[in-house]
């Protein structure tokens, strides 16, 4: 015979322990971002030299959580890492549409600008850069607001392009992808409309890699990493926020064709190297993170 008095003790722990979970889930998770280290050496890595790597990603300034003030403490956080070279993966906006009391883009780029790295600080654009400046979606063109204060800033805007740069490793390549998403389908024109749309250009990005020197691609999207060629030594993407609430290993839901396949962490794929970061803001429509706390990523190569 059950006992009433231990059912009514144990509905009320599970009362509490879900008021708990949720607490944490929206308030403090969310909140409180770490630094996530790799480290590895990627085929035709060259023996002995060593590259740092800082990795930001998904800010989504304006949101709930992400006020320019964090932004700051954001880059703080990555100088004392002292990187090498700082890499920006894009989504730097809220995930909705512009309100008139979110910050500036002149703003938080102002913050980001004092990142400091020898080797410089790159940045390429995600889906939210597009999707909420009007004018890029109707001239279905860039500059975006986001790429022009970032490049206002003085921090480069890589779109399709590569980039050879002197570093302590030695002779890299750097290349940014267009992003694969720019053009949602519900923007797309009447008659017109289907899968989402990008501007991104792997063939042309890659054209531009004159030598046998080391690769690494930026994008924002990590779904390009399957087909993306041996050349690249290494592929960096966001975008997914880990899926946001992860659970053993596994998210329920994650914004790509491929799923949890490439949804976080270090994948590695016919020798190939993927790292999905999980990003530092959240999504306006799920504005929690569990199992999946924000994160600056600090990748060791060599």
């Amino acid at each position: 015979m059950l006992d009433r008095r231990r059912v009514l003790q144990t509905l009320a722990g599970l009362f509490l322990s879900s008021v708990g979970l949720g607490g944490y889930a929206f308030a403090w998770e969310p909140t409180h971002q770490g630094v996530t280290r790799y480290k590895l050496r990627p085929a035709g890595w060259p023996e002995g030299k060593r590259l740092r790597l800082a990795v930001i990603s998904d800010i989504h300034v304006g949101s709930g959580y992400m006020p320019v003030s964090r932004v700051g403490t954001i880059v703080d956080q990555t100088n004392l890492l002292k990187p090498d070279l700082i890499l920006l993966l894009g989504d730097f906006v809220a995930s909705r549409d512009w309100r008139p009391g979110d910050p500036r883009p002149a703003e938080w780029a102002t913050e980001l600008a004092r990142l400091q790295a020898p080797n410089g600080c790159f940045a390429v654009l995600g889906n939210h850069d597009w999707w909420h400046d009007e004018r890029a979606q109707s001239a279905r063109r860039g500059p975006t607001l986001a790429g022009a204060a970032l490049a206002a800033a003085g921090i480069p805007v890589l779109e399709n392009q590569a980039l050879k740069l002197e570093t302590a490793a030695g002779p890299i390549w750097l290349a940014g992808l267009g992003d694969q998403w720019a053009f949602p389908r519900w923007l797309q024109p009447r008659g017109m409309r289907g899968p989402h749309r990008g501007i991104d250009d792997l063939a042309s990005t890659l054209a531009m890699v004159t030598d046998d020197a080391p690769l690494i691609l930026m994008a924002h999207e990590p779904d390009i990493f399957a087909h993306a060629p041996a050349r690249i030594a290494l592929t960096l993407s966001g975008h997914t926020h880990g899926g946001q609430v992860r659970l053993f290993g596994w998210s329920p839901v994650v914004p790509s064709r491929y799923g949890n396949r490439y949804a976080y962490g270090h994948i590695v794929e016919n020798n190939r190297n993927l790292i999905v970061t999980a990003g530092l803001g959240v999504s306006s429509k799920m504005p929690i993170r569990l199992g999946a706390p924000p994160e600056i990523v600090l990748v060791e190569l060599g």
